[in-house]
């Protein structure tokens, strides 16, 4: 049986760096989706902030220089987890701050492969977590990482 996957989000990992700021519009604060230069605009947001909640769209461990996901499933991985991490630091957060996240993977072998990595993307505390096995994911991803963050009110960033 095929299992239906969610709508899936790229994320340009060549332009990760220079997301523009939050743009307002009607309460919430829209994260544009990062593209190559070559490429039409996605019709999503990288994440959107409402509140102190930051809903994080799907992301998956692209190479920069194919657009494709990584040959190696570990460094997918990485990839991955370096992408949600910019995406919160561009709304101000912080991985720490992710209260729950969904992992959706093609193949469930990878699964404590995936945890020793993604242990080393966290101070101890993690969100709560799904982890799911899928038929594909885009790009030929073995990974795609979607989450909810929310500010802690007592922080200051």
């Amino acid at each position: 049986m095929k299992t239906a996957c969610p709508p899936l989000v790229l994320c340009a990992l060549s332009l990760a760096l220079t997301l523009p700021l939050l743009a307002a519009a009607g309460g919430q604060k829209y994260l544009p989706h990062a593209v190559p230069a070559n490429a039409p605009p996605a019709p999503f947001s990288d994440a959107v902030l409402a509140g102190d909640t930051l809903y994080v769209a799907g992301h998956l461990g692209l190479d920069p220089a194919t657009g494709n996901a990584a040959a190696d499933a570990d460094a997918e991985a990485r990839l991955m987890l370096d992408a949600v991490r910019r995406t919160l630091e561009a709304g101000g957060m912080h991985m720490d701050d992710l209260v729950s996240v969904t992992v959706f993977c093609t193949d469930l072998s990878l699964y404590d492969h995936f945890n020793t990595i993604y242990r080393s993307y966290f101070q101890g505390h993690y969100p709560a977590r799904a982890f799911i096995g899928v038929d594909k994911l885009v790009r030929g991803a073995h990974f795609e990482l979607q989450g909810t963050a929310v500010r802690s009110r007592g922080a200051s960033r």
